[in-house]
């Protein structure tokens, strides 16, 4: 492998790892201060002892990913600083923006809602959790800004004396056509990985008949927002699959391994074939999906692989444009299908528990707590789909990867780093999967805990140990 490659694993590595994190933050903050909010309407202590448990979760979790996110800044200016140099100036306007407002949100009132239980008014501390879900929003909200213009460059001139990309409306930067329906499509798909998670830890714990007074409850809004949100993937996901086929027509065409132009065009849902996808062996199709997918009508014409190779070619000059087919095919069926599966679990799951009831079937737990990994493998899936779809561009149409990488940086110093973030990364999935492994199943703290004994005074600290640990930690 040359640099460019090695580079790219790096990347490709820390960045799926964060990205395990991300959306289980934004979906959990939610829900805990859905929980909270009916605790403080309600006064029922369970909701109470349901805030602090899927707090403490959504706090380890908090921590890992900043941890991990760091990293992330710091390859543009070790691996990829000629793309760092090119996009400087328009690439850093939405990060510094997120660094500086959003993550500042979230941080401030997530160190308010740690230390205010019983310091500040019940309204104000519910406040700040909202807050803190409010600033997981913008700083998604940034961060996907800047990554939509690499798909889809807008608001942007060459500056020829220097040779970089220079900034002309950033507010067209934050409107991206591209911009607009990913953000939907990726909170979503966030929601519904906070409630997917929320279901599979409860159902472990009402298989045993734990805590039920507060698990019953978890399950319910963790099936609820996960079908209403799994609804929401699939139509900002139709909407996304549009703007994609206009914008590049080649990651649409490799996502069906469509190497000849139809109309209509069919989805497969399964294909087995050679390992670049040229010559199918077998494949089960559905006509005209495709098409519908793609152009929004069921008899459109889809362009394929080899008409947009040539008309690529045409405009961008020679060069090979097509990424890696079976990649970008296989993970495009597991996105789709890891959000089938949620949505199809969530409302099965619903069923089980209308009128009060809890299933007695074992089997409904264990594919409850075993579909706790679908959204992890469903948002790996379509980061992957998505950055690797795009290539051989880092910025579509502008600057190609070849062209992004350090030229001072030795393959043998990127394989270095690459085994050393690999197995740091290592690490800290052990820690982390310890940690939820260990809170999750010690179960909710009792009333007593939560509730602050009568002589206690308005500085009394009902915090857990482990809360406090963690905040001092972050």
């Amino acid at each position: 492998m040359d640099t460019v490659d090695i580079a790219r694993w790096q990347f490709g590595i820390t960045t799926v790892y964060h990205f395990l994190f991300v959306p289980l933050t934004i979906g959990l903050s939610a829900l805990v201060a859905v929980l909270q909010t009916a605790w403080l309407r309600t006064g029922r202590t369970a909701y109470l002892r349901a805030t602090k448990f899927w707090g403490k979760l959504f706090l380890i979790n908090f921590a890992m990913g900043i941890v991990t996110g760091i990293v992330q800044e710091f390859q543009f200016g070790m691996n990829w600083s000629d793309y760092s140099r090119f996009v400087g100036d328009i690439f850093g306007a939405p990060l510094a923006i997120e660094g500086l407002l959003a993550f500042f949100v979230e941080s401030t009132f997530l160190g308010l809602w740690i230390f205010g239980w019983d310091r500040l008014p019940k309204r104000l501390h519910l406040g700040c959790i909202w807050l803190v879900h409010i600033g997981t929003l913008l700083s998604a909200y940034f961060i996907l800004a800047a990554n939509s213009w690499m798909q889809h460059p807008v608001g942007y001139r060459i500056d020829h004396g220097s040779g970089r990309a220079v900034l002309t409306d950033f507010w067209a930067v934050l409107t991206n056509s591209t911009q607009l329906v990913a953000f939907p499509h990726t909170m979503t798909a966030a929601f519904a990985t906070g409630g997917m998670f929320m279901a599979g830890v409860s159902a472990w714990h009402l298989a045993r008949r734990r805590n039920v007074e507060v698990f019953r409850p978890s399950l319910k809004l963790a099936l609820a927002v996960t079908a209403i949100a799994s609804i929401g993937v699939a139509i900002t996901g139709d909407l996304q699959g549009k703007v994609m086929t206009e914008q590049q027509p080649m990651k649409m065409a490799a996502a069906e391994a469509l190497y000849e132009t139809e109309r209509p065009a069919s989805f497969s849902i399964f294909t087995v074939g050679t390992l670049n996808g040229e010559e199918e062996v077998f494949g089960l199709k559905v006509p005209r999906v495709l098409s519908f997918l793609a152009t929004g009508t069921l008899d459109g014409e889809v362009k394929g692989i080899n008409d947009v190779q040539a008309a690529e070619q045409e405009r961008y000059g020679a060069g090979d444009y097509r990424p890696m087919t079976p990649v970008i095919y296989w993970n495009f069926r597991v996105m789709v299908g890891a959000g089938l599966a949620m949505a199809l679990v969530s409302l099965a799951g619903l069923w089980t528990l209308r009128r009060g009831r809890l299933p007695s079937s074992p089997w409904v737990y264990r594919i409850g707590v075993l579909s706790l990994t679908l959204p992890f493998i469903g948002n790996s899936a379509g980061w992957i789909f998505t950055e690797m779809g795009r290539q051989p561009w880092s910025v579509f149409g502008v600057l190609k990867t070849s062209s992004s990488v350090s030229p001072g940086v030795s393959a043998s110093s990127m394989l270095i780093s690459v085994a050393s973030l690999t197995a740091l990364y290592g690490v800290l999935l052990v820690i982390e999967t310890g940690l939820m492994l260990k809170y999750a199943k010690a179960g909710p703290p009792s009333e007593d805990e939560v509730l602050p004994p009568p002589s206690d005074g308005p500085g009394s600290d009902s915090d857990s140990d482990s809360e406090r640990s963690l905040a001092f930690a972050y």
